[in-house]
């Protein structure tokens, strides 16, 4: 994958502090889809995700708050119990 292709990841977070959580929960909902609490799901390139991740590494505090972003595979196994608040087709392969 080069790094302008566009990929899923899941952008997840442990925030101890309730005003970085709201802060970095409305900057998220911009990036990307909340897929359940802390979770997102961000589409975007690596070099978007870099620039991202540089942008909320600013918005933590690094000795008490966990972020963490993982690249989805393209064709990796998936599925889903229970009532989903993903919309359908949002995910590759739906």
């Amino acid at each position: 994958m080069s790094q302008n292709e566009s990929a899923s990841y899941l952008v997840t977070y442990d925030i101890a502090d309730p005003r970085r959580l709201g802060r970095l929960f409305r900057f998220l909902k911009k990036q990307g889809v909340p897929v359940q609490y802390s979770v997102f799901l961000v589409q975007s390139s690596a070099t978007n995700m870099g620039s991202l991740m540089v942008k909320i590494a600013k918005m933590i505090d690094a000795n008490a708050d966990d972020v963490r972003a993982y690249r989805l595979p393209e064709n990796g196994w998936q599925v889903t119990l229970g009532a989903s608040i993903l919309p359908e087709g949002i995910l590759p392969g739906q």
